[in-house]
C-alpha cells in the first residue's frame, strides 16, 4: 500500500471532524465524497495529497495544528454543530477565538453543565473514550429528592435498567440532596437513566472533573487550553486529582 495512503475514516479524524467510530457514521450516513463521488462503504483509501474529500459539500484537509481545550459547558447549550431547533451550541463560545474545527471528546446533555474537552486530534479523542482507557469522570449532582447511602452502595455493586448493567466507581457523600459519583465507563445519560428509574429527580448535574483535568475555576462560558502534563496524563490514563 502506498504510505501517503490513509483509510478514509482515519484522514477524517486527523481532519478534525472527530473519533474514528464517528467518522465511521459520517460515511454511513452518505456525507462524505472523495473525487465527487459519495462514498458509504468502510474501508476505502485515500491519498490526502492527491484525492479531494469533502464533507457535506466542504473540503476537509488534515490538521496539523492540534487544539485541546477545557471548556466549561452552561446548561441550555448543545454538544453539536447544529440544532433543528436554534438552541445555542457550545462551540458558538470558542469559534470567536479559535477558527479551526472542534469536537468534543464525548458528551454533556442539554440541561447538564460542567467540564467537557474540545479538540481536533481524533487519535486523542478515540484513546480517552475507549473503555480501556479507565478514565474517571466527576459529576456533582444535586437532586430534589433525598438518597439513601443504600441506593449508591447497590449503584457501586452494578444496577441493571432495561438489560444495561450501570456500575459506579465510588462516590462523595455530602448529604441526602448532594453527592459526587465517579464513573469510569460513563454510558450515554448514565446519571440520569439510573435517578429516572428510581424517581428521583435531579435538580442539577454539574461534571467537575475528566481524568487528572479539573473544572476549578472555570466559569460558565470560559475554556482554557489543557496542558502537556494533562494531555499526557489523559492519553496514558493518569487518573489524579481525586
Amino acid at each position: 500500500m502506498d504510505k501517503k495512503k490513509l483509510r478514509l475514516q482515519v484522514f477524517l479524524a486527523k481532519a478534525g471532524l472527530g473519533s474514528r467510530r464517528h467518522c465511521e457514521s459520517l460515511i454511513e450516513e452518505g456525507r462524505v465524497a472523495v473525487n465527487g463521488e459519495t462514498v458509504q462503504q468502510q474501508g476505502i483509501t485515500v491519498n490526502p495529497d492527491s484525492d479531494t474529500i469533502t464533507l457535506d459539500g466542504k473540503k476537509v484537509r488534515i490538521e496539523k495544528n492540534k487544539i485541546y481545550i477545557a471548556l466549561h459547558k452552561p446548561p441550555g447549550y448543545m454538544c453539536s454543530h447544529r440544532d433543528d431547533k436554534g438552541r445555542p451550541l457550545i462551540y458558538q463560545l470558542v469559534s470567536p477565538i479559535i477558527k479551526e474545527r472542534l469536537f468534543t471528546v464525548g458528551r454533556l446533555d442539554f440541561l447538564s453543565s460542567g467540564l467537557i474537552l474540545l479538540t481536533n486530534d481524533g487519535d486523542f479523542a478515540d484513546k480517552i473514550m475507549h473503555p480501556s482507557g479507565c478514565i474517571e469522570k466527576e459529576y456533582l449532582v444535586e437532586t430534589k429528592k433525598p438518597v439513601e447511602k443504600t441506593f449508591l452502595d447497590k449503584y457501586k455493586k452494578g444496577i441493571y435498567i432495561k438489560g444495561i448493567k450501570y456500575t459506579l466507581k465510588r462516590y462523595k457523600w455530602y448529604g441526602p440532596n448532594k453527592f459526587a459519583l465517579i464513573l469510569e465507563e460513563g454510558k450515554n445519560r448514565e446519571i440520569r437513566n439510573i435517578l429516572h428509574a428510581w424517581n428521583i429527580p435531579v435538580a442539577r448535574l454539574h461534571r467537575i472533573r475528566i481524568g487528572p483535568v479539573q473544572l476549578a475555576t472555570l466559569r460558565p462560558g470560559e475554556f482554557r487550553k489543557l496542558t502537556e502534563r494533562e494531555i499526557k496524563g489523559l492519553i496514558n490514563a493518569d487518573n489524579s486529582g481525586n
